[in-house]
Order: C-alpha cells, then sequence, then structure tokens
C-alpha cells in the first residue's frame, strides 16, 4: 500500500490543473493544486472551502458564456452515472482584474475531466476535476478556418484557375480551372503533359528548378491546353507554403488567362513589322522619282539644250512630279479618312456614269499594257446613294491595280449585278483580271493598312500599298463592304465593292462638278508672288511670265505688303508658312488695304488638310491650291478672275 503523502505530492506536482470537489451541487473545492493555481491566477486560501460557482462565477453580460451550465450538467451527469465525463475544450471566461483596474472577464477555454472518487462503502466521497487551457489552440484552429473560409471565398470570387502541387512538382494536387483550364479534383503525377504543350515543357521545368532552388516565387508566361483543347496563353504564379518547423509542404498558385492579350501583342508586333517595310516602301517610293528630276536639273545646267531637248526634260520632270504627287496625295487622303476628317457629298448617283468615268481614268494604262477590259453594266437606273468623286476613286484604284498587276495582254472585266442584301438590295460591283494572284494570307489582309506585298520583283508597278486600305474606308463611309478573292499566286484576283442599293424615287442626280472652259490667252494680269522658298518663287514667277502675266516676287510678309501698296497686284498667290507673319495674316492684311481688296487671294500651299482649307477661306482666300500645284487649274482661275479685276 502506498502511502498517502505519496499521492498528495503526485496530485501536486501535475503539469495540469487539477481540484477535487464535494459531490454537492455546489461543487465545494476541498484541494486544488498548484498548476491549477498558476493557470487560475489564484491562491489556496481564495479557492478552498467555497464554492467553484462562486470562485468562477458565469459572467451574465455575456450572452454566449454557457460554461458554467455545461460545468454542472457534467457534475450531476458523473454523480448520477457513477462514471467520469469529459468535456472538450468548454468556453468559461474567468473573472480578471482588468490593466485600468476594474473587473472583467478574460475568455478562456478549457478541457475538463470529472472523475468519481469512492469511499469504502462505494458511495462517491468527491469528484475529481482536471482541466487544460486550451485557449491558444481554440484560437488558433479558429484562426485556421477563418483562413480557410476567407481563401475559399476568395477562390469562389476570382476568375483565376487556382492550383495546388507537391513540394518537387512532380505532383498537382488540386486544380479548379474555371472552365480555361481542365479540373483537377484527385492528384495526379502526369499534369505538365495534360497541360503544357512538348514544346513550352522545357521553360517550365526551368522555371520549376529556378523556384525550388531558393524557394522564391514561381512565376512563368507559357502556352497551355485550354479546357476546350485549343491552345492558349496563361501567366501562372505560384507561392512556396511552409509548415510550423519551416519545411515545403506544397505550393499554392494562381494562373491568368492572357490568350487575348498575347494574341493582340502578336498584332501590335506585326502591324509594327509591316509599318517598318512601309516606311522603307515610302523611302524608295519617293527616291525614284527625285532620280530622274535630279538628273534632268544637272543636264540642264550642263548644257544648252535645244527645243527638243528642252521639251523632253520638261516632260520627264512633269511626270515625275505628279508620280509624287499621287504618292503624297495617297498619303494624305488615308490619314485624313482613318482620322474621320473626309466629308462624303452624297447624291443619287446612276451607277453606270461612275463605271463609265472609272473606266475613262485608266483607260491610259489598260491600252498602254495592251489589256481586254470587257464591262457588264447594272441593269438601267440602278442608283446608290454617294459621293460621286470618291466611288469614281475606289473603282479606278480597283482596276488600276487590275491593270498594273496582270501581265500585258491580260483580261480585265468591270461587272456589276443586284443581290439581295441584309437591309434590302447591295449593288455589287466586281473587278476581275487574270493577273499575278495572292496567297491566301495576303487576300485575307489585302485591305490592311501596310499590308502592301511585293506582287512584283523588280518593284515595276509601284505604289505603297495605300490604295485597297482607303478603298476599304472609303467604301465603309458608304456603308457598303469590300472583299477579295485569288485561287493563288499566278491564278488572278477578284475584287468585290457591295454597296445599299438607293429606292427608286423620282429624285434628280446632282450634276457633276466642272470647271468653266478659260482660254489661256484671257485678259493678263499683274500678279504677285510671296513665298519664302526662293526657288519656289521665281519658277512659278517664270511660268506666269512665260504666258504672258506681269509678275511681282517677294519672300517677306512684310515687304509683300509695302509692294502691293505701291504697285496693287490685281492676284496675289502667297504660301501660308511664311516667317514671322504666315499667309494667313497676310491675307487679312491685304483684303483690308483699299488697293488688294478686291484682288484674287490663292493660297499656294503644302499644307493640304480641309481644316487648312477652311482655314484660309476664313482669312480672306477665294482659292486654296496645294503644292505641287495644277497649273492649268491656277491659269483657269487667273482667266476666270480677269474680267472682274480689269
Amino acid at each position: 500500500m502506498l502511502p498517502p503523502d505519496l499521492f498528495e505530492s503526485a496530485f501536486n506536482s501535475s503539469p495540469f490543473g487539477h481540484y477535487l470537489l464535494s459531490p454537492t451541487p455546489e461543487a465545494v473545492i476541498l484541494a486544488v493544486n498548484d498548476a491549477f493555481l498558476k493557470a487560475s491566477n489564484r491562491t489556496r486560501e481564495e479557492l478552498v472551502g467555497i464554492s467553484l460557482f462562486t470562485a468562477f462565477p458565469g459572467n451574465p453580460d455575456d450572452p454566449l458564456d454557457t460554461g458554467e451550465a455545461r460545468l454542472r450538467a457534467s457534475f450531476a451527469k458523473v454523480l448520477a452515472s457513477g462514471l467520469p465525463d469529459t468535456l472538450p475544450a468548454v468556453r468559461y471566461p474567468i473573472p480578471v482584474i482588468l490593466p485600468n483596474g476594474q473587473a472583467g472577464f478574460e475568455e478562456r477555454f478549457w478541457t475538463a475531466v470529472s472523475t468519481p472518487l469512492f469511499g469504502p462503502d462505494g458511495a462517491i466521497v468527491c469528484i475529481s476535476h482536471s482541466n487544460t487551457d486550451v485557449t491558444e489552440q481554440v484560437r488558433s484552429e479558429a484562426a485556421l478556418r477563418e483562413s480557410e473560409r476567407r481563401y475559399r471565398a476568395l477562390t469562389n470570387a476570382t476568375a483565376e484557375v487556382i492550383y495546388r502541387v507537391s513540394p518537387d512538382w512532380s505532383e498537382m494536387r488540386q486544380l479548379e480551372g474555371r472552365g480555361f483550364l481542365k479540373d483537377a479534383a484527385q492528384p495526379y503525377a502526369l499534369w505538365l503533359d495534360d497541360y503544357v504543350p512538348y514544346e513550352d515543357q522545357q521553360q517550365v521545368h526551368r522555371e520549376i528548378a529556378r523556384a525550388l532552388s531558393d524557394n522564391s516565387i514561381f512565376e512563368l508566361e507559357h502556352r497551355v491546353r485550354r479546357a476546350d483543347g485549343s491552345a492558349g496563353w496563361t501567366l501562372s504564379r505560384a507561392v512556396p507554403m511552409f509548415d510550423a518547423a519551416g519545411a515545403l509542404v506544397e505550393w499554392i498558385g494562381a494562373a491568368s488567362d492572357i490568350t487575348k492579350r498575347k494574341a493582340a501583342e502578336e498584332r501590335l508586333r506585326e502591324a509594327d513589322r509591316r509599318k517598318d517595310e512601309f516606311l522603307a516602301m515610302l523611302a524608295h517610293e519617293l527616291r525614284n522619282p527625285l532620280a530622274p528630276i535630279g538628273a534632268a536639273a544637272e543636264l540642264l545646267q550642263r548644257i544648252k539644250p535645244d527645243e527638243a531637248m528642252l521639251k523632253r526634260t520638261s516632260q520627264i520632270i512633269g511626270r515625275q512630279v505628279g508620280h509624287m504627287t499621287e504618292l503624297i496625295d495617297d498619303l494624305l487622303d488615308v490619314s485624313r479618312v482613318t482620322r474621320g476628317l473626309v466629308q462624303l457629298d452624297n447624291a443619287p448617283l446612276e451607277v453606270d456614269g461612275v463605271m463609265h468615268e472609272a473606266v475613262e481614268q485608266v483607260m491610259p494604262l489598260v491600252q498602254a499594257r495592251r489589256h481586254a477590259l470587257t464591262l457588264d453594266l447594272a441593269p438601267a437606273g440602278t442608283r446608290v446613294l454617294g459621293d460621286r468623286k470618291r466611288l469614281v476613286q475606289v473603282l479606278a484604284n480597283l482596276l488600276g491595280n487590275a491593270a498594273k498587276y496582270t501581265p500585258e495582254g491580260g483580261r480585265l472585266a468591270l461587272n456589276a449585278s443586284v443581290h439581295p442584301g441584309a437591309h434590302g438590295h447591295d449593288l455589287c460591283i466586281e473587278v476581275l483580271d487574270n493577273g499575278i494572284g495572292m496567297a491566301p494570307d495576303l487576300a485575307a489582309r489585302a485591305f490592311e493598312l501596310f499590308a502592301q506585298a511585293e506582287r512584283s520583283s523588280d518593284r515595276s508597278s509601284g505604289g505603297l500599298g495605300l490604295g485597297l486600305a482607303l478603298v476599304r474606308s472609303l467604301v465603309e463611309l458608304h456603308g457598303g463592304s469590300v472583299s477579295c478573292e485569288s485561287a493563288g499566286v499566278g491564278h488572278g484576283s477578284r475584287f468585290s465593292v457591295c454597296l445599299p442599293l438607293l429606292a427608286q424615287l423620282d429624285v434628280v442626280p446632282s450634276p457633276a462638278d466642272s470647271d468653266a472652259a478659260v482660254p489661256l490667252d484671257a485678259a493678263l494680269l499683274r500678279v504677285m508672288v510671296v513665298d519664302d522658298n526662293v526657288d519656289a518663287a521665281v519658277t512659278l514667277g517664270m511660268l506666269l511670265e512665260a504666258h504672258g502675266h506681269q509678275v511681282l516676287i517677294e519672300h517677306d510678309a512684310h515687304d509683300a505688303l509695302a509692294r502691293a501698296q505701291a504697285n496693287a497686284p490685281q492676284a496675289c498667290l502667297l504660301d501660308i508658312g511664311l516667317p514671322d507673319m504666315d499667309g494667313l495674316e497676310l491675307a487679312r492684311r491685304l483684303r483690308a488695304r483699299p488697293e488688294t481688296a478686291n484682288a484674287l487671294l490663292v493660297a499656294v500651299t503644302g499644307y493640304g488638310q480641309d481644316s487648312d482649307r477652311a482655314q484660309a477661306l476664313a482669312a480672306g482666300f477665294d482659292h486654296h491650291l496645294v503644292k505641287p500645284i495644277d497649273t492649268g487649274h491656277l491659269f483657269v482661275l487667273l482667266g476666270q478672275a480677269a474680267p472682274q479685276v480689269a
């Protein structure tokens, strides 16, 4: 038989809180060990001999404080059954003195075991009650549950793919694909082959090895197999997760669908490449006409030309200037259309007239290349609502391309027909040729800006490839559509323009604009030319003098005002970009002076936008001509003005 003091020593030295209670409803504390005194921050004198529920009362202001009721029920169960009873993690706040000196309650959680102790007669003499303070454990578990709840809410709220992989990335433990990737609810090892194309697996392995080497974040953009089997792109980021001992237990990651972004980036790179090709082509096309112009100028300086050589040289210069003008006009047209600055002069149009005018424009090229052109007109009376000049430009561009890119002696056709459309009927005009054709990839992007391809290796056909982009923009402004078809290189092309058909209303088409014919030997004028470019002013003056006009030349706006006051010019040809005072202000001042108030004012400038024209007219100019000017049109204007200023 062990001595009683041994049991007392074991009772007092136990690391767990322990006390003996009377087998009565009030559970009077009979004895208490040191561990419980330390946990409760009480003394033996404060506790022994009083009810447990008096020593540790419940908090009447806390409706969630059910610790006393649960403990009483546990004691009652022990007394009734004579068996031990366990209470796991009971919330039992205890009274304490708060830091501010006032009495209050501190939330605590206890795991308790109540065991009946029996006397020789078999009756319960006391209840052995032991407990363990598990407050920190309960709080940690609650924090973990809250963290899990937030994580689940985040994964449910996000559109990102969420995944978990093993510490060495050998096993995919879970993946929620969000419809982008295939879901993985159970761990499996062959995940890389299922999700990552073979050609991207090496870079994925490299990034995994790097992340594992220093337990840092995994981050990589790579291709993936999407849930529907198609190829896509993802940005994948994963962070390492460690246990309390610092051991790596898994990786948790998120993957974003960046397929659209990657496609947009590729389109931008392709557009940038085409832009670079276009700029190189532009430099080539602008240098080409400069070479014969420079050679002609040097020839005229070195020798005294006879009339035949002078005529031939001037024709060369004129042709090359015309070519450069066409290139610049194309650039400006594309710029205006793409920025939405083109205003259409719409009117009901007879389609046959538009087609005939386009054919008339390209016939010199068609005849020079000995092509056969057939024309199949639309039914009589077929009309569309459109800008005559712009629609002629569209068809002439398509016909010109067909003529240029068809070997000599080819066949061209311009056909028109009416078909049912989305809203009524459409007029469809087709331009067909049996020329060099196009590869499928070029046909698909033929109307895109900067999509010019070298259809002939020697670039003998010239051009910047802007024409088709302009065609599409102009047709779309008319509410129509364009398309291109080709059976391949060497098999010709078919370009189609479809426009909404105008209902048959009794509307008289507007007559086409035309300059009134004026003989070149009309009355001669006193003309002042003002341009800070000396060569431009002198050559224009020489041309005017060759036609019999009296010419005054100035290179400065202030000198021009003084000259005008002294000589009262009947017509003034003014550059806009003058130093000190621009041509707009010069025009205003000339209009304000009596000697030039009624003079013909013509802007001769390199500024050719519609807004530039509007500014010039608002400043008092009668006409706005863009350099290099059409000299024939200039002499018509001077001839029209001569009777008014004579």
